[in-house]
């Protein structure tokens, strides 16, 4: 129990640093639990310690997770790839926002879904912003037409973006990916292709959070800098 509440001081103390040096409000930036493989217990000091942001990368985890829960008010977020007959879990988890959309098709699915069930979803779109071919995501030049075909999709609520860093020991490598990112964002605001409101950045992770948050993240993605090395 101590080493997670520890860890979880540690890395509120990362964040608060981080926005200090770049001039930021510390609230403008959310952490998120990135909980994959991490048992309920363990997630449960967590959420009783007062994180109630999760976020997890498959489905069957919710399935084990959210009975062991239930008890508990947490917010949670799917971030990783989303299959497309995965989009009925969508709502039976209760997820309250998909990370992760990249692709027309599993737009409409879940459009149509959450028409069928008479609600919305929150979505971020995920960015491929270091053009890696192992990652998942839109590439950057593919986004503006697909968030045009997102304002037809009534259920569907826009909150930003979300990418995966490219996975380097050079930070001013990881910063360009980010860069990208914000970039994209605040073209999109600028062009009338999204509102102010739809300008959440969901990026960085455990090792380059501050590389993150000094590019303007609003939600950090931190996963083993609080559980431990995932089994």
């Amino acid at each position: 129990m101590n080493d997670i509440v520890s860890n979880i001081k540690n890395i509120r103390n990362r964040i608060a640093s981080a926005c200090e040096r770049a001039g930021r409000d510390v609230d403008s930036v959310n952490l998120l639990l990135a909980t994959k493989t991490v048992s309920p217990d363990r997630i449960r000091i967590a959420i009783e310690a007062g994180e109630t942001l999760l976020g997890e990368n498959r489905m069957q985890e919710f399935a084990v997770k959210n009975p062991e829960l239930s008890d508990l008010k947490y917010e949670r977020h799917f971030i990783g790839h989303l299959q497309i007959n995965k989009v009925k879990d969508v709502v039976k988890y209760g997820i309250d926002c998909v990370q992760s959309l990249d692709s027309i098709e599993l737009m409409h699915r879940l459009d149509r879904r959450f028409q069928t069930e008479g609600r919305s979803l929150n979505v971020m779109v995920q960015v491929n912003t270091s053009f890696e071919t192992s990652k998942f995501g839109l590439n950057p030049d593919e986004v503006f037409t697909f968030l045009k075909e997102l304002k037809n999709c009534d259920t569907l609520k826009l909150k930003g973006f979300m990418t995966i860093g490219l996975f380097d020991s050079d930070t001013e490598a990881v910063r360009l990916s980010y860069i990208r990112l914000r970039e994209l964002k605040d073209r999109a605001i600028a062009e009338g292709i999204i509102s102010s409101e739809s300008s959440e950045l969901s990026m960085g992770m455990s090792a380059d959070l501050e590389t993150a948050i000094e590019e303007g993240a609003t939600i950090v993605r931190v996963g083993s800098a609080i559980f431990g090395t995932r089994s």
